[in-house]
């Protein structure tokens, strides 16, 4: 088994791979690094098992993808949606040899615009929360949530991850709150790891009128479940199709990724408040959700309970959202539940499943459990 890791070559995420496969018993995979396929570098032959990881946390990657002639200040949110053109560019050059890709292009396409991943999950009767028509800045925004009559929503770059230009955003008569990670300057946006509390409705409209240049999309904010003092909700790793691995983020604020401060809460505690209906009903979800990607490895589910714990919904599914550290599953992280799928036979399994899912049948997932265990703990 030949495997190559496109990614950069100083990140953690490639790192943690690396030492999976190896662990595994098998060669040391060849690295490609992205500044190398944006720059015009051979793709990986014909015969080659391509892992695709994720082109962030880099300066020059980020520029070149953008094609910008100046690399972005740091934490600057700009260019997204130049960025997102430039991901497609560099999977397009990565396929071209004719490698075998983990990460579908075709797949990733979706999953890194959240308005298309959000109709696919959809129209598959993944439950999502409800979003609104099209908004093109801050005035079409406050009309369509009039029309809907919604209060609050999340407002999200269609282009963006890690809750970057996210704005949590409640209304009432002429009062406005925006939780948010954008730090709004006069000369720019940029992304905080301390979420922001705006209530000057000029200053949340100039902020959402700039980001609205590269896409948004608009879902209604749903209530989520709690334990203790904080709303929690879950990451969750699906690998072939399988939910495998899943992590608690927990918050006394909007924004639950652990990046910003947030805690890891007791997966053990929210299982048992969910109880096991509710507990198996959201990993069948997960499974759908996974379902719809049938040509990509794995994906990171943002799985959240209501209050009351008896209904769920998918927020996200993200392309490059298997970072979790410490989180094992039978001793394995996410890394490990990947080699093993590709050396056991269950990707080879769930390619085949696929196979047979009839020509724009997203809906259909592969034969299996319905609600698998996740078996995770902290480490």
């Amino acid at each position: 088994m030949r495997l190559t890791v496109v990614g950069n070559p100083a990140n953690r995420r490639v790192e943690l791979f690396t030492r999976a496969v190896l662990a595994a018993g098998l060669p040391r995979p060849a690295v490609l690094p992205w500044v190398d396929v944006l720059t015009g570098a051979a793709p990986p032959a014909a015969g080659a098992l391509v892992r695709v990881d994720s082109p962030g946390e880099d300066a020059e990657v980020d520029r070149l993808l953008r094609r910008s002639a100046s690399p972005a200040r740091h934490g600057e949110l700009i260019g997204l949606a130049d960025t997102y053109a430039g991901l497609l560019r560099g999977l397009d050059r990565v396929a071209a040899g004719g490698a075998e890709l983990l990460n579908d292009p075709a797949d990733v396409a979706v999953l890194c615009d959240k308005r298309r991943c959000h109709a696919r999950l959809s129209a598959a009767g993944v439950p999502v929360p409800a979003a609104l028509p099209p908004v093109h800045g801050w005035q079409e925004l406050r009309a369509a949530m009039a029309a809907a009559r919604w209060s609050r929503v999340f407002v999200k770059p269609a282009h963006g991850s890690s809750a970057a230009g996210v704005v949590a955003l409640a209304v009432a008569r002429r009062r406005v709150q925006a939780v948010t990670t954008i730090e709004a300057t006069p000369d720019g946006l940029f992304n905080s790891l301390r979420p922001r509390r705006y209530t000057d409705e000029a200053e949340v409209a100039a902020m959402v009128d700039r980001i609205a240049a590269d896409g948004l999309h608009v879902e209604r904010w749903l209530p989520k479940a709690g334990l203790g003092d904080r709303v929690v909700d879950l990451r969750v790793v699906a690998v072939a199709g399988r939910p495998t691995h899943a992590v608690v983020r927990a918050a006394r604020g909007p924004l639950t990724n652990l990046h910003l401060g947030n805690a890891r809460g007791d997966l053990a505690e929210l299982r048992a408040a969910a109880g096991p209906a509710a507990w198996a009903a959201a990993m069948e979800t997960c499974e759908r959700a996974a379902a719809c990607f049938p040509r990509t490895l794995q994906v990171g589910i943002d799985l959240m309970f209501l209050l009351g714990w008896r209904r769920h919904a998918v927020a996200e599914v993200n392309a490059f959202g298997d970072l979790l550290p410490g989180i094992l599953t039978d001793g394995r992280d996410t890394y490990a539940e990947q080699v093993r799928a590709l050396t056991d036979g269950r990707w080879d399994r769930w390619r085949a499943a696929a196979g047979r899912t009839p020509p724009g049948g997203d809906a259909t997932r592969p034969a299996g459990a319905v609600g698998r265990e996740v078996l995770a703990c902290a480490v």
